[in-house]
């Protein structure tokens, strides 16, 4: 059941112990993406207008097709609207394996990196304005402790878990 009285913007921040650099690297490069998180390799064309999408690597394309029940080779699309390495990167993002949160359209996320003492502070900003099942996913609160996730506090945390350590949290 969807709550319509979700948050329409969400707000996460983490301090890793890493610089900026590294943690742009992790967050654009697709190598990097497809060890974090729920995986899947981000390809960004770095430009204002420029496409974003996530393809599956094989694992992650069975367990999506099992969620959806259909063939799925893009996961997330959407269009990067500022790119300012290594210091922030906004885009829009939407989930294309749920044919409801697939009709939401396309929200907004907005990475923002900043150097703090010892590492830097990771500031992820998702505006859902009129996408209140997407919100609900991406918040996670639906945590599942079989297989890991929980949304952005889940990918950060594992973000965070492979720049410091090496290995991610499901690793």
């Amino acid at each position: 059941m969807t709550d319509r009285n979700a948050p329409t913007t969400l707000v996460y921040r983490v301090y890793i112990k890493a610089t900026p650099d590294q943690v742009w690297q992790a967050i654009t490069d697709p190598e990097w993406t497809n060890r974090y998180g729920y995986t899947g390799y981000a390809e960004f064309d770095l430009r204002p207008g420029g496409r974003y999408r996530v393809i599956p690597n094989p694992e992650f394309k069975r367990q999506a097709e099992e969620f959806s029940g259909q063939s799925l080779d893009v996961v997330t699309d959407g269009e990067v609207i500022e790119a300012d390495p290594p210091r922030k990167l906004v885009h829009t993002w939407r989930l294309l394996m749920d044919p409801d949160m697939m009709a939401e359209g396309h929200t907004r996320v907005t990475y923002e990196i900043t150097e703090v003492a010892g590492g830097v502070a990771l500031t992820l900003t998702h505006e859902l304005e009129g996408a209140p099942k997407t919100a609900e996913m991406v918040a996670g609160t639906n945590i599942d402790p079989a297989s890991g996730g929980g949304g952005w506090p889940w990918v950060l945390s594992d973000l965070k878990s492979l720049l410091e350590t090496g290995s991610p949290l499901m690793g």
